[in-house]
């Protein structure tokens, strides 16, 4: 598989969805600081972690999918379920990799400046990521 960009598909995005999606998440946001501010910052943390952006644009998907089949002349429910259960993949190995962000984050802050620490954590995010996306892709974890 080739990663690649496609910069046209952002014209079919329509400005209203552009706008759930900027809500949705800025709501989350705001959700989790006033818990935070409640319940203190480790329970605020929680909630930070909730994917923001994922439920929108799962649905927004989903969508598209069923209107781009439909224009075909085909029932698009099926593959439109699947294009968000390959969205929600990614979700899944995305969190893998905020996972071990936190927990290394966490213990080296403990012990560095907290410049070595992020770096520590942003290291072990982007390695944790791709080499979860790589045994995906070799079918390691059985999907």
């Amino acid at each position: 598989m080739i990663l690649q960009a496609r910069i046209s598909a952002l014209k079919g995005i329509k400005p209203h969805e552009w706008l759930l999606r900027f809500v949705f998440g800025g709501l989350v946001c705001v959700v989790a600081g006033e818990i935070a501010k409640s319940f203190g910052p480790v329970v605020g943390g929680l909630f930070l972690a909730f994917p923001a952006i994922f439920p929108a644009s799962a649905s927004l998907l989903e969508s598209h999918e069923k209107q781009h089949k439909a224009r075909a002349g085909f029932d698009g429910a099926n593959r439109a379920k699947v294009v968000a259960a390959i969205d929600a993949m990614g979700t899944t190995l995305g969190c893998i990799g905020l996972a071990s962000f936190a927990a290394v984050l966490c213990i080296s802050l403990l012990r560095f400046s907290s410049a070595v620490a992020l770096t520590l954590a942003t290291l072990a995010w982007m390695f944790v990521s791709i080499g979860s996306w790589l045994l995906r892709k070799r079918r390691v974890f059985g999907i």
